[in-house]
Formats: structure tokens, C-alpha cells, sequence
């Protein structure tokens, strides 16, 4: 049987993603963000991001094709993210892609854009193992899952509490005077800095809370740790060691995260831990993953920093894998949840 050609769309955020998968194998990954639209707000607007996905939507898709060397017809499904996200853009990558479906008469399916991270991972490194732990951490994601089967079966073990990963990054570059978005310009300032200049604290790994959030995370006290210190510091008239704070502050968000992680993989008894999400960029989370999987002989899996980010080849990548195992497809008329459960990993 041949492996199935499938086009992706992701309008989850700010990222107008749009991806082409044979099987495994990728073909296109076209992205045009809206990021420095952004940039000055210190966040995301949700309806300068729908407005510039409505602009992007046909010239990505005409660039995915073309650097994929097929036609719209050749595809044999389409795949589009229904959830989570902000509502409006959800709205714009699911009504583009009904449209294409409808127009070519191909099947469609929506889903989960956490499903669709951990199955990026694919399309570098072979089929997923069953089961495997998958850390996702992005800007509005912070979640640790039990993944038996990437298709239908994702079982959610622990959540952030508060702010996600990624937002407390932006957050503390904010307090830093660092750009937005925050993430990049932090990690390039903690490579210049001590990771153990500042002993910030570690949310939720006390006794108490590791009886009842395991596997949680918490960043909210972790940013306000980092903001009064920097106040403290001003206010004595101390220059802020910039590159010091933003080494410790990233050192204990790598740190709770991997050993929630860890602790996942070794509880569950499973082999292999997934890292995915725009957080997964990040240099240091990277090389403490390797070294702490190691200690413990866990097999790691992390995509190349291009695909942890939003992208359409994550969603076509899911749903190639959605083709091959032969699941049912999305109803013409699924609409989009911008609180998509992650148990849910294809709207029927």
C-alpha cells in the first residue's frame, strides 16, 4: 500500500503552519507567523493572530505544495487543528481546511494539537514505541502524558497549575527587559550566566505536594520569585546580574520539569520519554534530558528545534498516522474547542 499523502494545518496561535507528510516522511513545512505583530503588546492578540491567518492562509498552502512538488489532488486527506487554542484562529485553519475538503472531496480530520506534537516526533526518528511518556511544554502548554497509542489513547498524568512554561518565560524576560517572545532570548542569556548564582524555588516538589501533584507543575511562584528578587535588587541600587537570573530562573524550570518527567517514565514503568512543545527548543531542557535519560536508561526523543515550535507537519504527521491505522474521520460539520481535552485526540 502506498503511504498516505496528507496536507496539515495549524492556526492554533500566532504560527500559520501548514505541512505536507508521506507517511513519515516530510515533504513541506510552511510557516508564516505573526510573532512581531505581537511584539509590542507583550503577548499574543488573539485578533491580530485570526486576521493574519485569514492573509497567510492561501500563500502558506501554495508554498507547501510547491516545495512539496504536489497539487491539492494528489492528497489523500487533510488534517487541521480543532483544539486547544484561541478560539478565532482555530476558526480560520478549520474553515480553510472543511473548504479544501469539501472542494477536492477528500476526507478531513480534526485534532488535538498536544496529539500532534508528541507525532512530530515521527517524521525524524521512526514510529513512536507504545506506550511512551510525552513532556509537552510551550507557551500555553505545560502537560505530562501517558501516550499508549498517539491515535486514540493519551492518558493526561500531570498539568501545570498556573502559568505554563513558556509563559513564565516571557513573564520573566519581561522582567529582565529581554524581548518577546521571551524563550530564545532568556536561554541566550543563561548560557552566559551561573545556573546556581540565585537559588530559586522548585513549585510543587515538596513531600506534601508530591502526594497529591505528582505529576503537576507550578511556575506562578517561580515568577514572582524572580520578580522580587530583581525589585530587591533595584531597589538596594545593585545592578541585575540579567545573565545570572535568567541561568538560575531556567535552571529550576529544567529542573521540575525533568524530574516530573523522569519520575513519569520510571512510576509508569515505560521506556521512552517524547519532548515536544516550543519550550522544548531550549538548549539547556535539552542537555539535562540527555544526561538525566541517560542515568536512568530512558530512551529520548526530542524533534529538532524547527518542529517543536507550531507547525503544520506536526498536524500532518498525526494525521498520516490517523490514515495508516485506519481511524475514523472528522464529520464535515466538527467544530473547533479551544479547551480541547487532550483525551480527545480527533473530533468525529
Amino acid at each position: 500500500m502506498t503511504e498516505p499523502l496528507v496536507l496539515g494545518i495549524e492556526t492554533s496561535c500566532d504560527e500559520t503552519g501548514v505541512g505536507i507528510v508521506r507517511g513519515t516522511t516530510l515533504l513541506a513545512d510552511a510557516v508564516a507567523s505573526s510573532v512581531d505583530s505581537h511584539a509590542r503588546y507583550g503577548g499574543v492578540v488573539p485578533e491580530i493572530a485570526s486576521r493574519a491567518h485569514l492573509e497567510s492562509m492561501i500563500p502558506t498552502i501554495e508554498r507547501a505544495c510547491a516545495t512539496a512538488g504536489v497539487r491539492l489532488e494528489d492528497v489523500d486527506a487533510l488534517a487541521v487543528t480543532a483544539g486547544p487554542g484561541l478560539a478565532g484562529a482555530l476558526l480560520v485553519g478549520v474553515a480553510s481546511a472543511k473548504a479544501l475538503a469539501l472542494g477536492l472531496g477528500k476526507p478531513i480530520y480534526g485534532v488535538n494539537h498536544l496529539a500532534a506534537h508528541v507525532c512530530v516526533d515521527q517524521l525524524e526518528h521512526g514510529l513512536l514505541e507504545q506506550p511512551s511518556i510525552a513532556l509537552l511544554v510551550s507557551g500555553g502548554h505545560s502537560s505530562l502524558l501517558l501516550v499508549p497509542d498517539v491515535t486514540e489513547d493519551v492518558v493526561q498524568l500531570g498539568q501545570t497549575m498556573d502559568d505554563a512554561a513558556g509563559e513564565a518565560f516571557d513573564k520573566v524576560a519581561r522582567v529582565l527587559g529581554l524581548p518577546f517572545p521571551g524563550g530564545p532570548y532568556v536561554d541566550a542569556a543563561a548560557q552566559l550566566g551561573d545556573p546556581t548564582a540565585i537559588d530559586f524555588p522548585r513549585g510543587l516538589m515538596t513531600a506534601k505536594d508530591l502526594e497529591k501533584h505528582r505529576f503537576d507543575v507550578s511556575f506562578s511562584g517561580l515568577k514572582t520569585a524572580v520578580a522580587r528578587w530583581v525589585e530587591r535588587e533595584t531597589k538596594a541600587g545593585n545592578a541585575v546580574m540579567v545573565n545570572d537570573v535568567a541561568a538560575s530562573f531556567q535552571e529550576a524550570v529544567v529542573d521540575v520539569l525533568l524530574r516530573k518527567a523522569i519520575d513519569a517514565c520510571l512510576s509508569q514503568g515505560v521506556g521512552t520519554l517524547v519532548i515536544g512543545g516550543g519550550v522544548a527548543a531550549n538548549s539547556r531542557l535539552r542537555a539535562v534530558a540527555t544526561q538525566r535519560c541517560a542515568e536512568h536508561d530512558i530512551t529520548l526523543r526530542i524533534p529538532s528545534p524547527k518542529l517543536c515550535t507550531d507547525n503544520g507537519a506536526m498536524v500532518a504527521a498525526l494525521g498520516s498516522e490517523l490514515v495508516r491505522r485506519g481511524r475514523e474521520t472528522s464529520q464535515l460539520d466538527f467544530g473547533t474547542d479551544s479547551s480541547m481535552n487532550i483525551s480527545k485526540v480527533v473530533v468525529r
